[in-house]
């Protein structure tokens, strides 16, 4: 879906990263896994919907609504812990720049939606600290408390992002 001029003063509307995003919301809203007024929220809607938007690149046909089986198997794929997000996110922007007009508007709420996500720290409990896992020898007396670290947003909305598509 390219920008809409709307009327007559050259002002361009990113009609498909804001559907998108509508979209990434509806689907954690519907999930029912964080409560929306959070910075955990807007870090899988912002993971989510950046996902979605950089599937679809110029040339691609639009398939935000609603979604398709394989689409949401793709995103499902594209979501799931493990894989190299981060780099298949910087790749597929960086081929969305080669591709856009210049000004391009959807891009623009794309990068900075990047920006935000790669920018911003949240504090979240360390899962690597919580212990071994069952069939690894402990190491000694566990800590007491939840130990807590600074993370990328990403880090955080990606696996948000990523219940919300198994939920759908």
């Amino acid at each position: 879906m390219r920008p809409e001029d709307t009327d007559g003063t050259g002002l361009q509307v990113p009609m498909t990263w804001l559907s998108t995003e509508y979209v990434a919301d509806e689907l954690l809203r519907t999930g029912d896994l964080m409560e929306p007024e959070t910075l955990e929220f807007r870090a899988g809607r912002d993971a989510l919907a950046l996902t979605m938007f950089l599937c679809e690149l110029p040339g691609d046909a639009p398939a935000l609504r609603p979604l398709p089986g394989p689409r949401v198997d793709e995103l499902r794929i594209l979501t799931a812990y493990g894989r190299t997000w981060r780099t298949w996110i910087c790749e597929r922007l960086a081929q969305a720049g080669r591709c856009a007009a210049p000004g391009d508007p959807d891009l623009a709420l794309a990068r900075a939606a990047w920006r935000w996500l790669e920018e911003t720290e949240l504090l979240a409990a360390d899962l690597d600290a919580i212990g071994p896992a069952p069939w690894e020898p402990a190491a000694g007396p566990a800590e007491e408390g939840e130990v807590r670290i600074w993370t990328p947003a990403w880090q955080l909305g990606l696996p948000l992002g990523h219940l919300a598509v198994h939920l759908c």
